[in-house]
């Protein structure tokens, strides 16, 4: 099975050991600091990360790009549409 590509990543939250809802506060204070079409990619331990960021990314019109479990995390990837 082959990954599909997305573009370079801009930023990097490193939440790692944060739990919700930090990750996903981070992630909205780096979208807000970052341009339209900046990459950011979240890497987070909390489990409830995968669900509560693909929610917020949808219902504020950015594009969840990737979701991929990693060793001991996951790493989330959304970009910057509006």
């Amino acid at each position: 099975m082959t990954e599909i590509a997305t573009p370079p990543t801009t930023r990097t939250v490193d939440a790692r050991g944060s739990f919700c809802p930090g990750p996903l506060m981070e992630l909205i204070r780096v979208i807000k600091e970052s341009e339209v079409g900046d990459v950011v990619a979240v890497l987070s331990t909390d489990r409830g990360s995968r669900i509560d960021i693909p929610k917020w990314v949808d219902k504020s019109g950015h594009a969840l790009l990737a979701l991929h479990a990693r060793e001991g995390f996951d790493e989330i990837v959304v970009q910057k549409r509006r």
